[in-house]
């Protein structure tokens, strides 16, 4: 099996090098926007390539508003701390996720719950959500769900939209607001997906995205915040050192952060985003066939959820167990296709594995087969 996907891979690729999982491609106006900035001297954190990635991905996701940020991590802990989440609080997230989505609730001094996904979406189990909530919570008389055991708040829900799939955002809205918790999206990995024609990120209170050099497009390094137009007022304020405007004084009025993106980094987004469409294509095309080549094999290969376009970011297949996931690892990087598991569980990290968890049968099944393939952008 791994001999005729190492064929098909660097048929597809046309190359015998090194084939990476994800590498970002510039075929547009990223160079003039770039040295455009760069003439202008504005390359730092004001600048007009700024306002216009802020209004373009608003424009593209139709969420009101669009706070861009240093990255998708910093992005995602104001989204929680916007979404009232305070030290010693509990959030709710999946196992199954990049580190990221874990630490920005631990910047917050909160606590992650995990709940386990459904393995047709590889997203957090609604199903599993409200067991959880009903073998552990109450809402108080005040309406806020809480721990029967400590009495913790459970202030949010981190659902993680996985290799650009949705998750079951219809469910999770349903369990989130029957107990009064606020739904914050990690669409970090799902730019260019929508869940019943809507895009990822703009179901919950707020949705935070990422331009990370191995995303489906990049600014080198970056995130955004997708909000209302209120709690996207604030997060601009939060994330521009809480500074108000004043034609010379420094006044700042509470605790803020210096996680504002730079100029620089802007405009390489608004040249990536100018062509994130032709991406999306590019990567569709790249999964249906690799989903027509395994489709005789005894690897499955993990398709978009019905009613749902993903955009495919990182291909992933399940394998028939642990012992076949780790030969066919082993042998394509050996030859040269990267290959990757998925991430470790949360709860398996020294700082995480004390965590409150519900029964996570389903995160552990996949974590012991699922391999992602190569994804970059080819176009043709």
């Amino acid at each position: 099996m791994s001999d005729q996907l190492i064929r098909f891979v660097r048929d597809y690729f046309g190359t015998n090098d090194f084939i990476p999982l994800h590498a970002p491609i510039f075929p547009g106006r990223e160079k003039e926007y770039v040295i455009d900035t760069i003439d202008s001297t504005f390359v730092s954190s004001v600048g007009a390539y700024v306002d216009r990635f802020e209004q373009d991905m608003a424009v593209y996701t139709g969420s009101p508003k669009a706070v861009a940020t240093v990255n998708g991590t910093a992005a995602l802990h104001i989204a929680l701390k916007l979404a009232g989440v305070e030290p010693d609080d509990l959030v709710i997230t999946q196992p199954l996720t990049f580190v990221a989505t874990c630490n920005a609730i631990a910047y917050c001094g909160a606590e992650p719950v995990f709940v386990d996904v459904d393995r047709g979406t590889l997203g957090l189990s609604a199903t599993a959500l409200q067991q959880w909530l009903e073998e552990n919570a109450k809402l108080d008389a005040e309406g806020i769900c809480r721990t029967r055991t400590d009495n913790k708040a459970v202030r949010a829900c981190v659902p993680m939209h996985t290799f650009g799939h949705p998750a079951d955002l219809n469910g999770l809205l349903r369990v989130t607001r029957d107990w009064n918790i606020t739904l914050v999206e990690d669409a970090a990995e799902s730019l260019g997906s929508f869940y019943k024609g809507q895009h990822t990120g703009t179901f919950g209170a707020l949705g935070t995205l990422s331009f990370n050099g191995n995303k489906i497009m990049t600014t080198g390094g970056g995130g955004m915040i997708l909000a209302d137009a209120v709690l996207g007022e604030r997060a601009k304020h939060l994330t521009t050192t809480a500074k108000k405007p004043h034609p010379y004084e420094y006044i700042h009025d509470e605790v803020g952060y210096n996680y504002r993106l730079p100029n620089l980094n802007a405009a390489l987004g608004c040249a990536q985003l100018e062509q994130l469409e032709s991406f999306i294509a590019a990567k569709r095309a790249l999964a249906t066939a690799y989903q027509n080549e395994l489709s005789a094999t005894n690897l499955a290969f993990v398709s978009e959820p019905e009613g749902c376009r993903s955009n495919y970011w990182l291909n992933a297949i399940v394998c028939e167990d642990k012992a076949h996931r780790d030969a066919l690892l082993e042998t394509t990087n050996q030859r040269g296709v990267m290959t990757r598991p998925i991430w470790a569980l949360m709860n398996h990290l020294s700082m995480y594995q004390n965590c409150r968890r519900g029964d996570l049968s389903n995160a552990e099944w996949l974590e012991a087969r699922v391999v992602n393939l190569p994804s970059s952008v080819v176009l043709k």
